[in-house]
């Protein structure tokens, strides 16, 4: 979501306080084509709440912008090169994946079936990242938006190990040394975790997230199309249970956040979570208010 001016201006800050190899991430999704019936039919079903809230529908700003891996992005990272650039949502096209890996950088992507596993590995890529169902966020699924083959991380991750000759990162799920020790077990070669860092120090996590992941709530998550307008798995609130969680009136990704965004600032001022993203995996108990060393290193102790 950052700009090109905004990426090189991270990237530039990221060098100056590291030599150690680091990674960048994108997503790699196509860019839908207007919508304006399916939009506006979207704002009709969410009138009543800009209702509520005090809000004029006729003036929805435009929302944040996500913009795929494009050979702009690309003209910015190249004086930076950094060692591993990974993508979501599968690859970019045959030329620009080139370009990437012509810097020497490594390239990993998610997969969500073996299907998929297979795909990147015949494309080339360094490394696949197993992504279970229970996995908080945007699910990475590319092949097929039949969202019944997605499988838990115990069963996609030793598929995958056991078909590919890559290495296998896997992620979902897991919080603790166990899971670690787990994941290794059925063939991982390294873990990616993220719902276990959403309360350390560093993070960024808003209040409202903060307390949500330390309530009753976080136990129920769901994958839901309402905030963006792909699946993604985050904690049931008021939006969830009354517009979603999957809602077929959505705009395609990421046309469906345009018209969420004003209810969620509304809703945030109030000092609600009701319109907010929860993003969130299905194990929120290894979530610590500690610092992310300090639980990494816990992690790595299996």
């Amino acid at each position: 979501m950052l700009s090109n001016e905004a990426l090189s201006k991270e990237l530039n800050t990221l060098r100056a306080q590291t030599n150690k190899p680091y990674s960048v991430n994108f997503f790699c999704h196509t860019s839908p084509p207007s919508q304006p019936q399916q939009e506006a039919a979207w704002r009709k079903i969410l009138a009543p709440y800009y209702e509520e809230y005090g809000l004029d529908s006729d003036a929805i700003p435009k929302g944040p912008e996500r913009r795929p891996f494009s050979h702009e992005t690309a003209d910015v990272m190249e004086a930076f090169k950094p060692a591993v650039v990974s993508f979501h949502f599968g690859l970019p096209e045959t030329k620009l994946l080139a370009r990437v890996k012509n810097w020497g950088s490594k390239v990993i992507a998610s997969a969500t079936t073996l299907e998929e596993a297979l795909f990147l590995e015949a494309a080339g890529v360094d490394g696949i990242i197993a992504q279970g169902l229970e996995a908080g966020g945007h699910r990475g699924n590319f092949l097929s938006n039949d969202l019944s083959r997605q499988m838990g991380t115990l069963s996609l991750v030793p598929q995958i190990a056991n078909a590919v000759k890559l290495p296998v990162i896997a992620t979902g799920g897991i919080v603790d040394a166990k899971g670690v020790a787990a994941a290794r077990a059925l063939g991982a070669a390294g873990v990616q975790i993220g719902t276990a860092y959403l309360l350390c120090d560093e993070s960024t996590t808003s209040v409202l997230h903060r307390r949500a992941l330390e309530s009753d709530a976080a136990r129920h998550t769901v994958l839901t199309n309402i905030f963006s307008g792909r699946p993604a798995r985050g904690i049931v609130n008021r939006a969830i249970t009354e517009l979603g969680p999957m809602n077929h009136s959505v705009p395609a990704f990421p046309l469906a956040s345009t018209a969420m965004a004003p209810l969620r600032a509304a809703c945030e001022k109030q000092s609600s979570k009701d319109f907010s993203p929860l993003w969130c995996g299905q194990n929120t108990s290894g979530c610590k208010e500690v610092s992310a060393a300090a639980l990494t290193l816990s992690l790595a102790a299996s």
